[in-house]
């Protein structure tokens, strides 16, 4: 086996970046009125969007249709071979079809035209070559031709898929946007996995309740803020009134400041020393939430209460920690 030459290869490989990077550099000049109007027609289908590509161009499409689905535009991709023996039934005509095709010349795609035409559906073409019969025949074409292919031999799809690749998601996330797609409907097609667990876990699935819940009365003693805090393990304690409001919470921290004011155990109430106001969360709440706000404050542990502040349970930031939610 030879040796092979680092230089060479890594050099090869840059190449490669580099061509590719700049013909998706390009489209970003045709972003334009074809573009919005295509947005418009997706955004407006009744139905689903219809991916149809060939060859790598179909691979491509089957990644679009994937995206647009998960991005709350729903899709799938039809095989063009296939499609005009029995699977043209699956489109509708309340339906969208996006095709793509670097020539725009592929036969399987040009014999079902006359079919998509009768069911007067909108035609969103991706081509490389404007003046091409499908995009003649599409009721929008959006140009995705690039200048130079990777492959050397000019002959291998490289350039073209990422550049359409690229254009695809383009108009999954401008559609994202204009639906108002939200982490709750991404976490409704990604059940699964740490994606899933990511955007799913809410907080009153991993909150500290009942017995396990640190609280004391706001005319508790600083001692009693201690036993609870040694008892309940969690480096901190709340304090609620008589109807279970919260009133303040009593920390690590706030009890190393209390000690360097000289302060007695058994008759300093909490409330002279608690801290009022503090972060707190709501129950429903996705717990990667949770997660972010204690980053932010750089705190270990929320409050969780209702919308009139009572108290409910306590998260703290171990409880995120072993549910695999941050490293």
């Amino acid at each position: 086996m030879q040796t092979p030459d680092i230089q060479k290869f890594c050099q090869l490989g840059q190449d490669v970046i580099d061509i590719e990077a700049k013909a998706v550099a390009a489209l970003k000049d045709r972003i334009g009125e074809d573009f919005a109007r295509a947005c418009s027609y997706l955004l407006e289908c009744k139905g689903r969007i219809v991916v149809l590509g060939m060859g790598k161009s179909g691979h491509i499409g089957n990644k679009i249709a994937a995206t647009l689905a998960s991005t709350g535009s729903p899709a799938f991709f039809v095989h063009p071979g296939e499609a005009s023996h029995g699977d043209l039934g699956m489109i509708t005509h309340q339906d969208c079809v996006l095709a793509l095709s670097n020539s725009g010349e592929t036969r399987e795609l040009l014999e079902i035209l006359p079919m998509l035409k009768w069911l007067s559906v909108p035609l969103i073409a991706l081509t490389g070559k404007p003046h091409s019969s499908l995009a003649q025949a599409a009721t929008i074409n959006i140009d995705v031709s690039v200048t130079l292919e990777a492959c050397p031999l000019g002959l291998a799809p490289t350039s073209s898929t990422t550049a359409a690749l690229a254009m695809g998601d383009a108009l999954a996330i401008a559609l994202l946007q204009a639906r108002g797609f939200t982490t709750a409907d991404f976490a409704r097609a990604h059940p699964s996995g740490s994606l899933g667990l990511r955007l799913l876990l809410r907080v009153d699935g991993l909150m500290h309740t009942g017995l396990a819940l640190p609280r004391i009365a706001e005319d508790a003693t600083l001692r009693e803020a201690l036993l609870e805090m040694t008892q309940k393990k969690l480096g901190m304690t709340t304090i609620s009134n008589a109807q279970g409001h919260l009133q303040g919470i009593f920390t690590d921290g706030d009890l190393r400041r209390a000690f360097e004011r000289d302060i007695h155990l058994q008759t300093t109430l909490i409330k002279d020393v608690m801290t009022r106001q503090c972060k707190t969360i709501q129950p429903g709440m996705l717990a990667i939430e949770a997660l972010q706000l204690m980053e932010t404050y750089k705190i270990t542990s929320l409050v969780v209460t209702e919308v009139d502040q009572t108290i409910v349970g306590v998260l703290h930031m171990h409880d995120i920690l072993r549910a695999g939610l941050a490293c």
